[in-house]
């Protein structure tokens, strides 16, 4: 696969800018957030968002490649 996977120092705004389709699965974790992550954490790393949210990074990571069509399975 040519292309790299979503990693825990890109931003959400550099995610959803090359791979629009992760946007819904930031939109899904609004309501564990308890607020919008693209509204208030667009310009945080993907890592940094998930301790701040409280969010599993590994899986958060694993559904951004699901959407962003990265993974094998």
């Amino acid at each position: 696969m040519s292309e790299s996977r979503v990693t825990g120092d890109m931003t959400l705004l550099d995610i959803v800018r090359i791979h629009p389709a992760t946007e819904t699965v930031f939109r899904s974790r609004d309501d564990q957030a308890g607020e919008c992550l693209l509204c208030r954490a667009l310009f945080e790393t993907v890592e940094a968002a998930a301790e701040r949210y409280g969010l599993d990074l590994d899986e958060l990571l694993a559904d951004l490649d699901r959407a962003a069509g990265l993974s094998s399975d």
